[in-house]
């Protein structure tokens, strides 16, 4: 077990009066116990309790050679694995249940009266996940180098003539060569109305000169996510296209300024929104500003209208405004990821926002 990332855990579920919580969020066990589990249908749960005697509840087909520093409790395919589990946890006190235990085990748990009440507990660990420590911070470093690497790989392909699905496969590719366990998400690389489109999904279109091209990509690095976005344009770029990237380069930059400890999420969203929408293109500005990203791709905690949590430092997040015109086959998206700081914030990619034409061959 990772103990100091233990403690949080367990302040927080004091905090919140949740005496005892089952997790079975893949990326919530890895982040304590630093081993990815998946264990298809099979049930896992790691029971913490704020008076201790943690548990993971583990089916015997997937042997651990390594201490976990946590005592295993195993069961097999004709036990029943959660009766198991009533028998460890306090049956009288309020029980918390993460959000991706599966409704037959919790349901089965309730039947035998493994809590004098149940509650979700996710947000418990969710806002412990959103602070990076300083182990994680450097991990997110790494891999948004890497990822502005890619970026700068895989920009001179965009006039070599592939189809977005061509272009999907050479950035996996790029990825590979680079070191990364695999894509952080599926990447959207699109060309024209498909940049105009904001979760566009990759088809075999070919790009054109003049045409836009978004590149949304990432990769996972030494199990930490990376997520940049960056437009680009073949061979010449229109007065119209120009003007919506240089305003939406603002937006962003606006947006990452109020990035600091003591504003709210929404605070920063309203900055690169406002922005955008004094231009008269608001309504074309059609997804929230960001979100929380570190073990997984999107985390708890949005960057939207409707999120007044309050920045703190160690949080990390994307900052990526965008404007989409689509019956004018324009569609202009940058984003960077910000890892707060004490006083602002550390922007993570590197790579350049000055537009950029890309030269045909």
């Amino acid at each position: 077990m990772k103990n100091n990332r233990l403690e949080k855990v367990l302040h927080s579920m004091k905090e919140h009066e949740v005496p005892q919580m089952i997790i079975s969020d893949p990326a919530a066990i890895f982040y304590l116990i630093g081993k990815w589990f998946s264990t298809g249908e099979r049930m896992i749960a790691l029971y913490l309790n704020v008076n201790g005697n943690h548990k993971l509840v583990l089916n015997e087909l997937f042997p651990q050679n390594e201490d976990l520093g946590v005592e295993i409790v195993w069961y097999n395919d004709i036990q029943d694995g959660v009766e198991i589990l009533s028998n460890i946890v306090e049956k009288d006190k309020v029980m918390g249940i993460d959000k991706t235990w599966p409704s037959r085990f919790l349901i089965r748990l309730q039947e035998l009266g493994g809590g004098s009440r149940f509650v979700n507990g996710s947000t418990i660990i969710d806002y412990v996940r959103q602070v990076k420590d300083e182990e994680e911070k450097e991990l997110m470093r790494k891999s948004s180098k890497l990822n502005d690497m890619a970026m700068e790989r895989i920009i001179p392909w965009v006039v070599k003539g592939l189809t977005e699905r061509e272009l999907d496969a050479k950035i996996r590719e790029i990825y590979k060569e680079l070191g990364c366990e695999s894509i952080s998400f599926d990447p959207i690389l699109a060309y024209a109305k498909g940049a105009a489109d904001p979760h566009h999904a990759t088809d075999d279109s070919k790009g054109k000169r003049g045409d836009c091209v978004i590149l949304d990509i990432g990769g996972f690095k030494d199990d930490y996510a990376s997520d940049m976005t960056r437009t680009v344009f073949i061979g010449e770029v229109s007065d119209r296209a120009k003007e919506i990237y240089d305003i939406v380069v603002e937006a962003n930059r606006r947006g990452i300024a109020m990035a600091k400890p003591g504003n709210r999420m929404c605070d920063v969203d309203h900055a690169a929104r406002s922005y955008i929408e004094e231009k008269g293109y608001g309504k074309y500005f059609t997804h929230r500003t960001g979100h929380s990203i570190g073990l997984e791709v999107h985390e708890y905690g949005d960057v939207s209208a409707v999120n007044e949590d309050i920045i703190k430092p160690g949080q990390c997040f994307s900052v990526e405004p965008g404007i989409y015109l689509y019956e004018e086959g324009i569609g202009v998206r940058i984003e960077d990821l910000v890892l707060i700081t004490e006083d602002g914030c550390e922007v993570l990619n590197h790579f350049t926002k000055d537009l950029i034409v890309v030269p045909e061959e």
